[in-house]
């Protein structure tokens, strides 16, 4: 149980998002459109988490996904959602800023 809990926090074993990024997994960021529009993760893909299960036919299933927003909590929820809609290769990257310097 722990273990699950710790993957659905993004916790535990570090994970590679550079190696992840070059398998061709997908960034969703999913901060508002205007904090998007105010810098971002070329190549990301925006969808507000608040409109996410909304538009989950815009994602594909057998992509890995990685998201990301401000700070990591709208991040989470997303994967969280995308998890329980039958996404099986999630990550929580966290603020998109650092993990940006991530995956250079």
């Amino acid at each position: 149980m722990i273990n699950t809990l710790k993957k659905l926090l993004g916790l535990g074993t570090k994970v590679d998002y550079a190696d992840l990024v070059k398998q061709g997994a997908i960034i969703l960021d999913v901060r508002s459109k205007g904090e998007y529009l105010g810098g971002h993760i070329k190549g990301s893909i925006n969808i507000p988490v608040d409109t996410l299960k909304s538009n989950l036919s815009k994602l594909r299933k057998d992509k890995t996904i990685i998201t990301c927003c401000a700070s990591g909590m709208r991040s989470a929820s997303a994967k969280n959602i995308l998890l329980s809609n039958g996404y099986p290769d999630v990550y929580n990257g966290g603020g998109w800023s650092s993990l940006q310097n991530k995956i250079k």
